[in-house]
This record gives structure tokens, sequence and C-alpha cells, in this order.
């Protein structure tokens, strides 16, 4: 198995985040995407999103078609520019974001599905204070993850260790 990328999807609060951390602290190279939606307590600009408005990402990446791939959730747009798509091998995405993968980058990526139970997410959901309300996360990802199937390995454990997972399927000598 050759792949270029790892791509972590899943629903809020099922670990992306926690295995992007564990990937990128033995060398991973995280692709930050720009956001317009509000910035939680715990995250830095720059490093987890580049937090912009509405405006800036109109005016500065969406006319100017510098996305890669952008999508609308929840009234929020989240963008991956083209320049950090091409310099990153590790992402997360949407299911939205993955069906506008170019078909050979497709082919090149890695997908890893975190689908992790209702309950666990709603948990940390309401722990984290997200930027949104926990109902309305969780309503708007089973309309965003209806019908998703375009994965390579899915996750269920909300314990999962990320390194010790891809390590199991030889992905991590494959990419680094």
């Amino acid at each position: 198995m050759n792949k270029k990328r790892i791509i972590l999807v899943g629903k809020a609060a099922s670990g992306k985040d926690h295995a992007r951390k564990k990937l990128e602290n033995i060398g991973f190279k995280y692709c930050i995407s720009h956001t317009t939606r509000p910035k939680r307590k715990d995250e830095i600009d720059g490093v987890d999103y580049y937090f912009i408005s509405m405006d800036f990402m109109q005016e500065n990446f969406i006319s100017k078609n510098l996305l890669y791939e952008w999508v609308i959730f929840n009234g929020w747009i989240y963008g991956t520019t083209i320049k950090e798509f091409n310099e990153s091998d590790l992402f997360i995405m949407t299911p939205t974001g993955i069906k506008r993968l170019d078909p050979i980058d497709r082919e090149e990526s890695f997908i890893i599905y975190i689908d992790i139970d209702y309950d666990t997410r709603e948990e940390r959901l309401l722990k984290r204070g997200d930027a949104d309300s926990s109902e309305r996360r969780l309503i708007a990802d089973e309309k965003d993850f209806e019908n998703f199937i375009d994965f390579d390995h899915r996750i269920d454990n909300p314990n999962f260790d990320i390194i010790e997972i891809l390590d199991s399927l030889k992905i991590l000598k494959n990419i680094l």
C-alpha cells in the first residue's frame, strides 16, 4: 500500500484532534484549514485552524479559486488551500470534503473514519464547551454522515490508539 496522506474523518468529539496531535508528534505535517467559525477556548490560531471572517474567506480564497476543497457546515465555511494540501500529509476532512477529492488524490489517501458512539461524543461535547450547541452539532453530523462509506479503515473504540492501529496496518512506514 503506497499512500501519500492520511485523512481523518469523524463526527464531532470522535477523537480526530486527539489522533491528529499523536500523528503530528511522530512527524506528520498537519494541513491547517481555514474556517469562519469562532475559536474554541483551547484552540490556537495558526495551529488548529486559521480563523478568518466570512468576508475574508470569500474575497481572498473562494473568489480567487485558492481552495482545494471547501464546505459550509452549520453556517460556517471550512476550507483547505491548494498550497496547504500539496505540502501536508495529514488532514481532517468532512464527508463532503472527501467527495471533492480528485480521484488520483483519493487513491493516494488512506481515509480513517473515527466512528464513535453517540453517547460518548455527546458527553465529550458537553465537557469541551463548543462554539456551537451540542445538540445542533450532533444533529448536523447525523445528516452529514448519512450513507458515508468512502473510507479505508473504521475505528469504533472510543479509547483507540492511532499509532498502534496504523502501525498494525503497516500505514506508517509507507507515509513517513
